[in-house]
C-alpha cells in the first residue's frame, strides 16, 4: 500500500492557516490534535485523518470551499508581543481582534514599533520571509550618540555579531542621532545587535517599509487591509 501520509505541519501550512515553523510552535504549545489525541512534532497525517487547532478543524473538513485570504498590516505599537500564543497578555491576535485567524508575517520585538503584516495565507508567509528572496525591509532608528560617517560605514558594510557578520545594507543618515537602514535579512534583534556591537545603543526602532509596502500616513496602533496592487506585487 503506497504512503499517502504527509507531515503534520506540512498538512497545517497547506490548509493556508499559517507557515510550517509557526505550525511547529502550535503543535508544540499542544493545541493541535490529530483524531483527537494531542499531536506531536514528527507527527504525520493521513487523509482520513481529522486535525484540529483548539478543537477546531483545519481544511480537510472544509473541501469545496475556497478560502478568502486575509492581508492587512498593523502599525505596532510598543508593548506589543508578535505572538499568536494568547496566554501572552499582550499578544497581537487579541490586541487586533479580528474575528478570522490571522498571524503575523515575521516580527517585530515588543520594544519596537511601525510595520508589522498579517494574513491567513501561509504561502506568503514562506514566500517573504525566505532569505534568498532577498526582500527589503527599511527601519528607522533612533541612538544615544551622534551617527557618524564611520559608523554609517560599518553599519552598511556589515557588523559582526552571533558569530556571523551581517549582509551588507543600506543605511542613510537621517539627523544627528538618527538613521534609516535598508535589511534583506531577519537575523534576531539583528539592528540592536550590530549598533551594541559598535557601542552604540538603540533608544527607538520603527520599521517603514516591507518591500513595496509603506506605513506612510497609517496612525500608531491602527490596521489596514492591503490594496491588490500591494498583494499582487508581494
Amino acid at each position: 500500500m503506497p504512503d499517502n501520509s504527509i507531515s503534520l505541519n506540512k498538512f497545517i501550512s497547506s490548509t493556508g492557516f499559517c507557515s510550517r515553523r509557526k505550525a511547529d510552535e502550535w503543535i508544540e504549545m499542544g493545541r493541535v490534535k490529530i483524531n483527537g489525541k494531542v499531536a506531536k512534532k514528527g507527527n504525520r497525517v493521513n487523509p482520513e485523518d481529522k486535525v484540529t487547532i483548539d478543537d477546531e478543524p483545519f481544511g480537510n473538513s472544509k473541501k469545496g470551499k475556497k478560502k478568502k485570504m486575509i492581508y492587512m498590516v498593523l502599525h505596532k505599537p510598543k508593548g506589543i508581543t508578535c505572538t499568536t500564543d494568547l496566554k501572552d497578555k499582550d499578544n497581537i491576535i487579541s490586541y487586533i481582534a479580528y474575528p478570522k485567524r490571522i498571524f503575523t508575517i515575521g516580527r517585530l520585538d515588543k520594544d519596537s514599533t511601525g510595520l508589522i503584516l498579517l494574513t491567513n495565507d501561509g504561502d506568503i508567509v514562506n514566500k517573504i520571509l525566505r532569505s534568498e528572496n532577498n526582500h527589503e525591509k527599511e527601519y528607522v532608528v533612533a541612538v544615544n550618540k551622534n551617527v557618524t560617517n564611520p559608523f554609517l560605514m560599518k553599519m552598511g558594510d556589515g557588523v559582526r555579531i552571533m558569530g556571523k557578520r551581517t549582509k551588507k545594507c543600506k543605511v542613510r543618515k537621517k539627523g544627528s542621532k538618527t538613521f534609516s537602514i535598508t535589511l534583506t535579512q531577519g537575523m534576531n534583534r539583528q539592528i540592536r545587535r550590530m549598533c551594541n556591537a559598535l557601542e552604540y545603543k538603540v533608544v527607538a526602532l520603527k520599521r517603514v517599509r516591507i518591500m513595496n509596502i509603506k506605513i506612510q500616513h497609517l496612525p500608531l496602533g491602527v490596521w489596514r487591509v492591503l490594496t491588490h496592487e500591494e498583494v499582487t506585487t508581494m
